[in-house]
């Protein structure tokens, strides 16, 4: 059955997606102050990453990037360690040509994020001025997407605390935090007023934990838990803020979401399956619903968690509901009870899928796991998706005459958008956009590595930070473009 039109909808926002962590740089430019991240080294997919702190008694140490900070423990830069996010791939300075080949290729849509501590150095506190200088970056980079028809899609909040709120505020575990926050929403929500729609207030907000995502010292999940109840009431807050300064304005929760299969027909595995989906789907049930769902109080009884609310909280829950959903999709998984099972940026873990190949990095290719997740989505809430990230890393080659022939990319993004479509087409889900990951390189958040690249778009960089920076074309961009002119009709 036919549903609708047999192609995407006109207007639909073909475009890529970044984060200002791994892709802005200039983390000690123009004003802006430290982030979390900031204290984040480099790594390898064999050799995790790690967070460099300076103890309560002055040692100085790295920690595991997912361990406990102790109390009295903040945040610093070693000597002679390489921190990706310094420079990232340094959109800070450019920007300009960067668009330019984003339009080129035709984007209608290009995702990035706001850094936080550009806007307010110390996250916003009491008193605090915003940074001028932070504020006009963003400004003359909304303006140069306007001048190519590109609309701007930003996240709010991704991977990217102020370190001085981590360090003096215990992050999103404090309920001050809330208020730090908006006051940095209502400063861009009013200064982008006529140049920004379309806006996500956390990313991947089933991911976070811990000090570099959340800004807490306890890993533990009653200190988590509290915390993304924090983050519930500040989405639903900067909403409600959104709406007001801008009734045009577009607000979507975003959301890790790879696939869950259960192994097989055995009733655990079934039930199991079922279980470990609401881990993630619980997220996107507060913020789309606007409600606590009645499967949270097991779940919350299983972890040992109680959250604290004041009061107010669930109405406030309840009134400011996201526009869409937008989530992340790259891989599904399969649960059965004899595996552990884990969370991380691409979605929830579990056990390896024998029908899938998988990328370099381990990663199963599932373009139908897309369909299955749209469909899924689709038919819980009833409202518009966006995808807002889907790639695969591959260390590209440069071959002897310069081009780059990432054919395996070209095959993966088609294959993708063959099932997109069909969900589109065949199923009836209303999808807003598709915004690759990566759509130039950057630095992998999970790994901290250069090697493992998403983009249509080579940069010159190593993966300790060496190199030009050059921006060369890769096979993929030619290839995206005419998928972008064509609406989804020439793969």
């Amino acid at each position: 059955m036919i549903v609708g039109n047999k192609n995407f909808k006109e207007g639909f926002l073909w475009g890529g997606a970044t984060a200002a962590t791994q892709y802005e740089g200039a983390y000690n430019q123009g004003g802006r102050g430290l982030a979390t991240n900031d204290f984040l080294t480099g790594g390898t997919k064999n050799s995790p990453r790690k967070v460099s702190v300076i103890l309560k008694d002055g040692t100085k140490t790295f920690l595991d990037r997912e361990a406990a900070v102790p109390e009295g423990a903040v945040g610093y830069i070693a000597e002679e360690t390489y921190y990706p996010s310094h420079k990232a791939t340094d959109f800070y300075d450019h920007y300009k040509g960067d668009i330019a080949l984003f339009a080129e290729m035709g984007f209608k849509c290009f995702r990035m994020s706001i850094s936080w501590p550009r806007v307010f150095p110390k996250g916003g506190i009491d008193g605090e001025v915003p940074n001028k200088e932070g504020l006009e970056f963003y400004e003359r980079v909304f303006n140069e997407c306007k001048k190519y028809n590109i609309e701007p899609l930003v996240t709010l909040f991704h991977f990217e605390n102020p370190a001085y709120l981590a360090d003096n505020y215990d992050g999103w575990y404090s309920r001050e935090t809330i208020d730090f926050y908006l006051r940095y929403c209502k400063e861009v929500f009013t200064r982008y007023k006529n140049l920004v729609k379309y806006w996500i207030p956390i990313n991947e907000i089933n991911v976070l934990r811990g000090y570099t995502r959340l800004g807490c010292r306890d890993t533990g999940a009653q200190a988590r838990y509290q915390a993304l109840h924090h983050l519930f009431v500040a989405n639903a807050l900067a909403i409600k803020l959104g709406h007001e300064i801008n009734p045009e304005n577009k607000i979507g929760a975003m959301l890790a979401l790879s696939g869950i299969y259960p192994k097989d027909c055995d009733p655990k595995n079934i039930m199991g399956a079922v279980e470990y989906r609401r881990r993630a789907l619980f997220f996107s049930d507060v913020m789309m619903r606007g409600y606590y769902p009645s499967y949270t109080r097991s779940m919350f009884e299983d972890l040992g968690v109680t959250i604290s609310k004041q009061p107010g909280d669930d109405d406030i829950i309840r009134k400011y509901v996201s526009d869409f959903l937008a989530f992340s999709y790259y891989r599904t998984t399969v649960y059965h009870t004899g595996v552990v099972q884990e969370t991380d940026t691409g979605g929830q873990l579990g056990d390896a899928n024998p029908f899938l190949e998988k990328t370099p990095w381990g990663w199963p290719i599932d373009p139908t796991g897309l369909r299955y997740v749209l469909n899924e989505l689709h038919e819980r809430y009833q409202r518009p998706l966006f995808i807002v990230e889907n790639g695969m890393g591959m260390d590209d080659v440069i071959e002897e005459d310069g081009s780059i022939n990432d054919d395996y990319r070209i095959q993966y993004l088609e294959d993708h958008i063959k099932e997109m479509k069909k969900a589109v087409v065949t199923d009836g889900v209303d999808l807003l956009g598709y915004t690759t990951w990566g759509c130039i390189d950057l630095v992998s958040s999970g790994t901290g590595e250069m090697k493992k690249r998403y983009g249509f778009i080579y940069v010159d960089m190593d993966d300790e930070g060496n190199g030009t920076l050059r921006r060369i074309k890769k096979k993929s961009f030619e290839w995206y473009k005419k998928v972008t002119q064509s609406n989804g009709e020439n793969l």
